[in-house]
């Protein structure tokens, strides 16, 4: 069984990661303890007259006891004597564990960290990083886990999930599963690894697309249909990528570059070679149609059109139509 302190104090302005902390906590203090073992002051209750009614009222649970008091960012210092008072006499096998979400006008004050100190507790600051020291902070965190990434891959994957810091190291800790320990991930692994199956797959049709391959491009989206994959979600990302493409045969076209244009693409190198290959071979006018037949093919999905004619035959015509050499 874990030891647990007297108290804690997890304040900060990164909410979501002081929500996963409280959850955590909670599933390992009813472990310990069984939910009958755990108490929790929250919204109007929270407040620290509760807190110290809760550590004055004798309990007959077996075990220890905890008390987790969430939303002591609206607290004042002024109101904290009492509570001062009965920390310091509270039960040996009592623990207390206040949640304060930060933001510019609330934080936790500081005589309930002085508090929470004295009797011996921990005080942890979840702080939400800067936008523009995330990779770092992801380099940071893969080393933590034993796993070897460059900024490039960092940059890869905030690129794919997003800036959420938890969603990050969720996805860190996955990347280390498949590269094992010490494992080193680039950025191009980063992308196969970190995206969606259907969102990989739909990046392959819309690549096969631009390649002129109709029949990969037919087979790929036969493949997520099956696998329940709707129209619109499809035409989404197929279109983004087709404009993509159009945007680089037009700039290779116009005379950039395409060292300059590869730097915009912000994709791993492999990847944005192949693309760049691909629309200088197949060309803007032909992009440009294949962009014209996505937005005919959306609307007819969204019923701006009458037809006999299914949503995959449509589809399935749409791609022998782009694909087709000229």
């Amino acid at each position: 069984m874990p030891s647990f302190k007297p108290a804690y104090l997890i304040h900060g302005d990164d909410h979501g990661r002081i929500g996963e902390r409280r959850a955590r906590l909670r599933v390992v203090a009813e472990k310990a303890s069984g939910a009958q073992g755990v108490e929790l002051l929250e919204g109007d209750a929270a407040t620290p007259e509760a807190v110290v009614a809760a550590l004055s009222t004798m309990t007959f649970a077996l075990g220890r006891r905890f008390i987790v008091v969430d939303g002591v960012e609206r607290w004042k210092d002024k109101e904290l004597e009492p509570l001062e008072q009965a920390l310091g006499a509270m039960a040996p096998e009592t623990t207390v564990a206040f949640f304060a979400r930060e933001d510019n006008r609330t934080k936790a004050p500081p005589r309930l960290v002085a508090a929470v100190r004295k009797v011996g507790g921990d005080v942890a600051a979840e702080t939400a990083v800067k936008p523009w020291e995330l990779p770092k902070w992801i380099v940071e965190r893969a080393g933590e886990l034993g796993l070897r990434l460059d900024l490039d891959a960092a940059r890869a994957l905030l690129q794919h999930v997003g800036d959420r810091q938890q969603r990050l190291l969720r996805e860190l800790e996955k990347l280390e599963l498949d590269a094992g320990p010490g494992g080193r991930v680039n950025a191009e692994e980063v992308g196969e690894l970190t995206a969606p199956s259907a969102e990989r797959k739909t990046w392959a049709l819309a690549d096969a697309l631009v390649g002129g391959e109709g029949a990969a491009a037919a087979q790929v989206y036969l493949s997520l249909r099956a696998q329940g994959e709707r129209m619109t979600g499809l035409l989404y990302w197929l279109a983004q990528r087709l404009r993509t493409a159009h945007e680089v045969a037009a700039a290779i076209e116009s005379g950039e570059p395409v060292a300059q244009i590869k730097r915009r693409l912000r994709m791993p190198s492999r990847a944005a070679d192949r693309l760049v290959a691909d629309a200088r071979r197949t060309g803007s006018d032909r992009l440009r149609r294949a962009i014209e037949e996505a937005a005919d093919l959306e609307l007819a999905s969204r019923g701006g059109s009458a037809g006999a004619a299914s949503e995959d035959t449509a589809m399935l015509l749409a791609i022998e139509r782009i694909a087709e050499p000229e």
